[in-house]
């Protein structure tokens, strides 16, 4: 078997029917060109919607929740240890809402090599007071330094600085809608009740903008040491820990983990943001989709193609089993048209996929709900790109593979004797 002969004898058959190879080659161009710029364009959507919300979420967080004594009295006197104890309206047991011995437990986290930081963090509701209204807000205490790192606190500061609340006393910094809300400047001074009654004044230092409203609407940051003054608790009092891991899948494990070792409540980053990951997934399954239905309408006109060409050239097919090529040659020379038109076309379409998405992505994206994001986001992943020449090749092998087989059957003598 001569393969340089049957390659020459397919560039043949392909090139006296250019026109049509053409339009095969286009449908598979065009199919990969839209299979790349949507998975592109539809990923950087998704990494864009996910880091709202999931990259400034802990992967673990450690702290004592709100929840009912899980022994109540008359279940621990020995007179009804022996009987069905009926308990309605049970209230929340005065368990302490700070991590206990939370250094300690800071500095054993930090030797977890699985780990890559640690940020410690206190949240207490206050009442932002507005005249005669009070406006219900909640300060995140943070150490300054560890959020940026690891949730990336500085990208949505877009008044001031967010460093500020570290360097300076008493300091805050509000979300957007809660600054409009009171009418605060940078560099004013907001009056804030705590539960207990106690009332401070902090100085405006930044404005912060998340993307998400509601969120805007009633947070605010501060340094821990404020927000220890604010609570009247002393330098150690912590009520979360916050933990990224190296790998984001083993969070559910080692919350149970965490949450028996250290006798604290654990949430992983799974269970509190399920539904953005349900979102993400269906999202990514669509693009999937129409990209792999616009390869198969691709594979569907390249099929139609060789079998015209099949036909129309039954006379060289004749031809070429009379002179000694067997029915598998015959097949092999179909199947390196096919395969050709299926590279070739792959090809341009990796090429114009990636002009598109890169068209896209310096098309300006302005918004007020997000102020970090100038242009549309694109994700060039170089999986897409594989994924998609690879689809370009199965389609079109799968699109050539019938056509050739049929080819192959021809009986030389039927043909030659019907001309």
């Amino acid at each position: 078997m001569n393969y340089k002969l049957i390659i020459n004898i397919a560039k043949s058959l392909l090139l006296a029917r250019w026109k049509q190879t053409l339009v095969a080659a286009i449908g598979v161009t065009f199919s990969i060109t839209m299979f790349i710029t949507l998975l592109s364009f539809m990923s950087g959507l998704n990494d864009l919607l996910d880091g709202l919300i999931l990259n400034r979420t802990p992967h673990i967080r450690l702290y004592n929740d709100i929840k009912p004594g899980s022994e109540q009295p008359v279940n621990m006197e020995a007179t009804y240890k022996n009987y069905y104890n009926f308990i309605r309206s049970i209230k929340s047991s005065s368990s302490r809402q700070e991590i206990y011995n939370s250094g300690a437990v800071i500095q054993s986290l930090q030797q977890d090599e699985q780990i890559v930081g640690i940020a410690p963090k206190i949240i207490t509701q206050v009442f932002f007071n507005d005249g005669t209204i009070d406006i219900t807000g909640v300060i995140n205490g943070i150490d300054v330094d560890a959020e940026s790192k690891l949730f990336h606190y500085n990208d949505y500061i877009i008044e001031g600085t967010g460093q500020d609340i570290k360097n300076v006393t008493n300091a805050i910094v509000l979300g957007k809608e809660l600054a409009k809300k009171l009418l605060a400047n940078l560099g004013d001074i907001v009056q804030v009740t705590t539960a207990k009654g106690e009332i401070f004044q902090l100085k405006v230092v930044g404005v912060f903008q998340s993307g998400i409203m509601e969120f805007d609407r009633t947070q605010s940051y501060a340094s821990i040491n404020t927000t220890q003054k604010l609570l009247g608790k002393a330098n150690n009092y912590i009520t979360d820990i916050q933990v990224k891991l190296k790998d984001i899948n083993v969070a559910p494990s080692l919350a149970k983990e965490y949450a028996k070792k250290y006798g604290s409540d654990a949430e992983d980053i799974q269970t509190a943001n399920s539904q953005f990951e349900t979102g993400s997934f269906i999202r990514t399954l669509i693009s999937y989709a129409v990209g792999i239905t616009l390869l198969i309408v691709a594979g569907f006109g390249i099929y139609n193609i060789l079998n015209m060409m099949i036909y129309e050239k039954m006379d060289s097919i004749a031809i070429l089993k009379a002179t000694g090529f067997s029915g598998s040659d015959v097949k092999r020379i179909f199947m390196v048209i096919a395969l050709a038109i299926g590279f070739f076309g792959g090809m341009f379409g990796l090429l114009f996929g990636f002009l598109l998405s890169s068209v896209i992505g310096q098309i300006p994206f302005n918004t007020a709900a997000l102020p970090t994001i100038t242009t549309y986001p694109i994700n060039y992943n170089p999986l897409y790109y594989l994924i998609g020449f690879s689809f370009s090749l199965v389609t079109t092998y799968l699109a050539g593979f019938f056509p050739s087989k049929k080819a192959s059957k021809v009986d030389p003598v039927i043909i030659i004797r019907g001309k």
